[in-house]
């Protein structure tokens, strides 16, 4: 049987990549799992087998002794930990700590972030998609911490607007309904169909389907704050 990994496993390597660089390094040093000293220069590493709170935890109170803090896991082979990894890496950065990770099978060690100021570049498609839905969004239907796969978004809102009308009017053509319910994209929403609320009766001509008739019930509340005047 395999024996388990220890956090100790960590130590022969990362003390052997300190050491190359001309750091005395030493183990448990205080609360400091790894300290190296290089003329004046400390750097401190927090060794854990795996990422966890509590280890950017440790990490961010070295910071108050040293500013060459970094941590250090054992660098596994699935995907799940490539993601992972790249978004410990991101965390990490945001916190001013460096990140190691290491192959214990030839004890190969890899630096993937070094500590220091960072600032993330602003996703500026990512603040539009956020500020269009916010704006677009009637009301404030959807809790945070809510179900997201019942979520009211803007789109959804839009979607009900349709079920509104076609629960009123039957089957019509799909630029009638556009314009009485207010919704631009009508068409495109009803012929695209993501919520399975719509049936094409002919060219150009949508109803409800079974799906559309439930959820106007399912929905009444939400049909009529998005429906009443001044919404």
């Amino acid at each position: 049987m395999k024996e388990k990994l220890k956090e100790s496993d960590l130590y022969p390597p990362i003390k052997k990549l300190l050491e190359s660089q001309g750091y005395e390094v030493k183990g448990e040093i205080g609360k400091a799992d790894v300290v190296g000293l290089k003329d004046d220069e400390m750097i401190i590493i927090e060794l854990k087998t795996a990422f966890s709170l509590s280890l950017f935890h440790q990490a961010v109170e070295r910071k108050t002794i040293t500013d060459n803090v970094y941590i250090a896991v054992f660098r596994g082979k699935t995907a799940a930990f490539r993601s992972a990894l790249a978004e410990n890496i991101r965390l990490g950065r945001l916190l001013g700590l460096g990140v190691i990770t290491v192959r214990p099978e030839d004890s190969f060690t890899e630096v993937h972030a070094d500590p220091g100021p960072y600032k993330p570049r602003m996703n500026t498609r990512l603040r539009a998609v956020l500020l269009r839905e916010f704006l677009k969004r009637t009301g404030d239907p959807s809790p945070g911490g809510s179900d997201r796969r019942n979520l009211i978004t803007a789109y959804r809102q839009d979607a009900l607007r349709i079920v509104a009308i076609l629960e009123i009017t039957g089957p019509q053509k799909a630029s009638i309904t556009a314009k009485v319910s207010g919704v631009k994209k009508a068409r495109e929403i009803m012929a695209h169909n993501h919520y399975s609320w719509f049936t094409k009766f002919d060219k150009g001509i949508y109803g409800l389907s079974t799906e559309g008739k439930t959820a106007a019930t399912v929905y009444k509340t939400e049909i009529e704050n998005i429906t009443k005047p001044g919404s």
